[in-house]
């Protein structure tokens, strides 16, 4: 029987594929990737004979209708895209019609560039009693925001804010997180092309500076921003450390040490 995947190609290097997904491009007979934010270098483990196609140039309805294609007999169809497909993917839009077809359809989760761009600044999303929650969202342009999720909104929660797709929008968000109390001088970390070998950039700024730091690299696109209270933790003199590792802590590996 036919199968559509949609696989989460990661954030851009093409190493940070998940293992599953490269077993899956190497069986594939053909594959449609989103080659504007897809290395194409992942298409090295494809057969020889797997028909490939950059979607780059096609719309919605090119892209349905390619799929439909080539989900035929026994053969397994990729949809490669970047990150994970659960985010910013168009992944429902893509299944409905496929659903509609009776065709078979799987999802292999990728690397999302919120992790990698937190993992290129060496900075840790969640620390104990600074910060336990992850806000990934936009800010709002041409896709309106639902009620209640506008950047002013969610920012009041003074947690970990990564925000896709808004990277052109700075004057924005420096405003938004103002009005929702940030202080002009929070640490920003801006990454263009997070994992990307060769093209990654890495931008430390704040409130005040970042969409002018920004705008010296020419960082227009292909960018993640975190904010975050944790931001830097990394140089401070004392830090709250996780009670699974307290020698203190019990829990059904190891027993305290002493009592708390």
């Amino acid at each position: 029987m036919a199968k559509v995947w949609f696989v989460g190609a990661g954030p851009g290097d093409p190493d940070l594929i998940t293992v599953k997904g490269r077993h899956l491009i190497e069986k594939a007979d053909a594959i449609l990737f989103a080659g504007s934010l897809v290395s194409e270098t992942a298409m090295r483990w494809a057969k020889p004979d797997c028909q490939v196609m950059d979607s780059k140039g096609m719309d919605l309805e090119e892209i349905i209708a390619w799929l439909i294609a080539q989900a035929q007999d026994e053969r397994t169809v990729i949809r490669l895209q970047t990150g994970d497909p659960g985010l910013y993917g168009a992944l429902i839009e893509m299944v409905q019609p496929l659903d509609e077809r009776g065709i078979d359809v799987g999802v292999v989760p990728g690397v999302s560039s919120a992790m990698a761009s937190a993992a290129a600044g060496v900075e840790s999303l969640t620390l104990p009693e600074v910060t336990q929650t992850v806000i990934l969202t936009r800010v709002e342009g041409r896709t309106p925001m639902p009620e209640g999720e506008s950047l002013p909104e969610l920012a009041q929660h003074h947690c970990t804010l990564c925000l896709f797709l808004s990277i052109t929008l700075l004057k924005k968000v420096q405003a938004d997180l103002l009005d929702a109390g940030w202080s002009e001088d929070a640490p920003i970390l801006v990454v263009h092309k997070a994992s990307w070998p060769g093209e990654e950039k890495i931008i430390r700024g704040t409130l005040a500076d970042i969409r002018e730091k920004c705008r010296t690299e020419k960082i227009n696109s292909q960018a993640m921003i975190i904010i975050s209270p944790a931001m830097g933790s990394r140089h401070w003199p004392e830090i709250k450390k996780s009670k699974l590792y307290d020698k203190r802590f019990s829990h059904r590996f190891r027993k305290a040490a002493h009592k708390i």
